[in-house]
């Protein structure tokens, strides 16, 4: 991807499913990268000197969480068919990896505004270069115990949505404790015509950061947490984010034309000038549960880093899971 504008992004070629199943969805991926970390700033600033966000920073090994969540994602997608999503007050933490992908590899925000702008910008530019792609989206700062483990999951919810283009298939993780700071899935039945092997769920209920006597129940239940690892066609989420948030669709229109023209960054400016932050579990995922799907996670260790009791205690769970191999 070194060198290539956003019109010359990757080349159209299908890519094998796994599990014994073919399917000539091209895949793409998007790491959502472009978060200002606020809750974490006390801990990296005491980690690293400056204020650099957590994705940018060595919090559990030799490597910063966003390239932690790189090494991942190429397991299942090819790394020049992966788009990160930045903001430009972060600059000088990736320019390295401007130099290294080329420009062509970022999707650079203006300012942050919040996770359903940032996934918008990125559709603008799938819709470019490929827009009858699938993708999947990871955010850049979670833990995951076993990585093969965990996008085997994605490669089987890259099938099921090339077997159901109208679904989102949502990644669910089995959850470990009553966490009122994630999102809660409520699974429903099982999908018409799901073969054996990993199932994929309808979704009864969207639950966002319940209180705990709330989120208990949920677990009781056998509810699952939102990873936010999402995979989806490109045109079932412009259509999930025409549906529910149309103004900030509407918003984005003027920038759709200069799309990789010397304008763009101008444009993009202006148009985030106006958007207020937007939420995209809350305002989409929470709206949209006839058409989302849930693919669970079990038997993966999994944590959201977003906040400090999370950081230490998964610090401490990877240095004595590496004192034990020792």
């Amino acid at each position: 991807m070194k060198g290539l504008g956003a019109r010359g992004l990757g080349s159209e070629e299908p890519t094998a499913a796994p599990v014994g199943r073919v399917s000539v969805e091209t895949r793409w991926a998007a790491i959502l990268a472009g978060g200002d970390g606020t809750r974490l700033r006390t801990f990296t600033r005491q980690l690293t000197g400056d204020d650099r966000p957590k994705q940018f920073c060595r919090i559990l090994d030799g490597a910063t969480l966003l390239d932690q969540t790189r090494r991942r994602v190429e397991r299942s997608v090819r790394a020049d068919k992966t788009l990160i999503v930045v903001t430009r007050a972060h600059e000088e933490y990736y320019a390295p990896l401007m130099r290294e992908l080329g420009p062509g590899a970022l999707v650079v925000q203006p300012e942050n505004r919040g996770t359903a702008p940032a996934i918008l910008y990125t559709l603008e530019r799938l819709r470019l270069v490929a827009p009858e792609a699938s993708v999947a989206f990871f955010p850049s700062d979670h833990y995951v115990a076993d990585d093969d483990r965990f996008m085997a999951h994605v490669d089987a919810a890259f099938v099921a949505v090339a077997a159901r283009p109208g679904r989102i298939v949502l990644l669910g993780v089995e959850p470990d404790r009553p966490e009122t700071e994630y999102g809660w899935i409520e699974p429903g039945a099982a999908e018409p015509g799901e073969r054996d092997g990993t199932p994929v769920l309808t979704v009864r209920r969207f639950w966002e950061k319940p209180p705990r006597q709330v989120a208990a129940q949920l677990q009781a239940k056998g509810c699952l947490w939102n990873s936010f690892v999402m995979v989806s066609r490109v045109a079932t989420l412009w259509s999930a984010l025409g549906r529910t948030v149309p103004e900030l669709v509407r918003a984005f229109v003027p920038l759709h034309r200069f799309l990789g023209s010397a304008l763009e960054a101008s444009i993009a400016r202006a148009v985030y000038s106006r958007l207020s932050s937007t939420d995209f579990s809350r305002r989409v995922l929470a709206e949209s549960a006839g058409h989302l799907a849930v693919l669970p996670v079990r038997g993966v260790a999994w944590n959201d880093l977003g906040e400090p009791g999370r950081v230490i205690e998964t610090r401490r769970a990877v240095a004595s899971r590496l004192a034990a191999l020792a």
